[in-house]
């Protein structure tokens, strides 16, 4: 196994793989921007390298400045996370060219399932079923995308060819929007993604947005891990999962993974990835995209088969073979992922970002935290504004709902706002806890209650905001404190870059951190 792996991110998924390296006893190396000197992936690294500037442009977005980091540490393996470079086939092949091992796909899978249009033709030939549509559009070739429109019948999408994270896409309802939506996901894609491209696709509503765990080694071995549920979504980005699918029987998740097996084995494909389908309310389905890489929702089904992607991610990497008993056979028990983000649910959900001042999170019977958050982080104005997922187990579907919402009721974060009072909101509709939702049910039906006048949730926020700055010797400004650098928050912050970190025998060493 390897001895130490530098992983190429930041924030909770760097810190999630962290975790599994420590049980595995290998060391990791943390890269960080200058705005994440204090986060918590630098802290508990046991080696750290400085390589920019807060634009992930300058920074987590470099190859070069990855690569030379792993040189420079002695990293012998470079494991990408979710986002930035994770589907980047240029870093698979710098990879290869400075002898580190990749803790993901081989290059030339990742470029065919990360081309739209080429995954479109691949799932063809592989028998999978694929959404009616059009492949290679050109954004200026509207007689041949009328036609297609024409044929294909609407409403459609317009998508982007290389796209991803709800980019790049636009929802046509008569031909005469045709040109303007074609214009739109065209420039959002190249912008984005640096290609143009854009293919049509039947749009398929209602339909349940439904993903396949899949994980494939380099001997032959692919095995899949149930499904997930994702239809929960708006603006095209997924906010709460969970597995098992309370739509998917025992023989529509049979064909749904022997579908994700033949799409993977379609491209020679390694480690883990996820294959997402569109399925209708009669349990038809249809391919959507692969994407190779660990999936933000991937703890739901780590819950509900017993394994850990992360150690079975660097096992295969290794050259291992998938054991023939891992994980579970068949889902055991319900799980469901919550998206915590920095975001103002009564304002539109509005970005709020800055100072954490205080944090209180929650715990219990089969709650899970994945989250960057502690008391005196700077969340950063450069990065989404995910700060964590609250991951709840249970035996089944109704108690997963009531300990998510005791989870939710129990974490407290003073400083910035969260989408909490959003989860809460959703896990009270009567539609959700009878699971009659589909991908467009978030936007079209669910509405945000009013913000209660007397929220107690604010009034222990302010208390305790209160008792902070009291404890600090400086008192801020009723409401968000946003700006003070107090003594209190002073000594968070230096206490935060602190170098120690638990080593495996139970005592405390320190670690370098390298600068560059």
């Amino acid at each position: 196994m390897f001895k130490r792996v530098l992983i190429a991110n930041r924030g909770e998924i760097a810190l999630r793989i962290q975790r599994t390296c420590r049980e595995l006893g290998i060391e990791t190396v943390a890269v960080y921007s200058e705005p994440d000197r204090n986060a918590r992936h630098v802290r508990e690294a046991d080696h750290a390298v400085c390589i920019g500037p807060g634009a992930a442009l300058e920074s987590y977005l470099v190859i070069d400045k990855i690569i030379d980091a792993a040189k420079q540490t002695g990293a012998e393996a470079i494991h990408p996370g979710y986002g930035f470079l994770s589907e980047n086939a240029a870093l698979t092949e710098a990879c290869d060219a400075a002898g580190i091992t990749f803790i993901g796909p081989p290059g030339a899978a990742m470029q065919a399932m990360g081309d739209k249009v080429s995954a479109r033709k691949l799932m063809e030939e592989a028998g999978v079923p694929v959404v009616p549509g059009a492949n290679d559009i050109d954004i200026n070739d509207l007689e041949t995308a009328t036609r297609e429109g024409e044929r294909i019948g609407y409403p459609l999408m317009v998508k982007a060819a290389a796209g991803g994270g709800g980019r790049g896409i636009r929802l046509v309802e008569r031909a005469e929007d045709l040109a303007d939506a074609m214009r739109a996901a065209g420039s959002e894609a190249a912008s984005s993604f640096g290609d143009a491209t854009i293919f049509l696709e039947k749009y398929v509503s209602p339909a349940r947005h439904i993903e396949v765990q899949v994980m494939a080694d380099s001997h032959g071995n692919v095995r899949t891990f149930g499904e997930r549920e994702c239809s929960i979504q708006r603006r095209n980005q997924k906010v709460l999962e969970e597995a098992p699918s309370i739509a998917v029987t025992p023989e529509i998740r049979k064909r749904l993974c022997d579908a994700a097996e033949a799409a993977a084995r379609s491209c020679g494909y390694r480690n883990a990835g996820t294959v997402e389908f569109l399925m209708d309310n009669d349990g038809s389905f249809y391919f959507l995209e692969m994407n190779a890489r660990l999936q933000v929702e991937h703890p739901v089904t780590e819950l509900v088969y017993g394994v850990d992607l992360v150690a079975l991610q660097l096992a295969v990497a290794n050259g291992e073979a998938i054991p023939d008993d891992i994980g579970l056979a068949e889902p055991h028990g319900w799980a469901m992922e919550a998206r915590i983000n920095g975001e103002d649910a009564y304002n539109n959900f509005t970005p709020d970002l800055g100072l954490v001042e205080h944090v209180e999170l929650p715990t219990g019977p089969g709650v899970r935290f994945d989250t960057m958050l502690f008391a005196g982080l700077d969340v950063p104005v450069f990065y989404d504004s995910l700060l964590g997922k609250l991951i709840v187990w249970a035996e089944d579907r109704e108690l997963a709902v009531k300990r998510l919402r005791r989870a939710l009721t129990d974490l407290l974060v003073v400083g910035i706002e969260t989408n909490a009072p959003f989860h809460l909101a959703l896990l009270d509709h009567p539609d959700f806890q009878s699971g009659n939702f589909s991908t467009g049910w978030l936007e079209s039906t669910f509405e945000m209650p009013p913000q209660p006048e007397d929220d107690p949730r604010q009034r222990t926020a302010l208390v305790v905001a209160a008792i902070a700055a009291s404890v600090a010797g400086s008192a801020p400004a009723a409401g968000k404190s946003g700006g003070g650098r107090t003594k209190w928050l002073q000594a968070t912050r230096e206490h935060a870059i602190g170098l120690r970190v638990q080593s495996g025998g139970g005592g405390w060493r320190r670690r370098d951190i390298a600068s560059k």
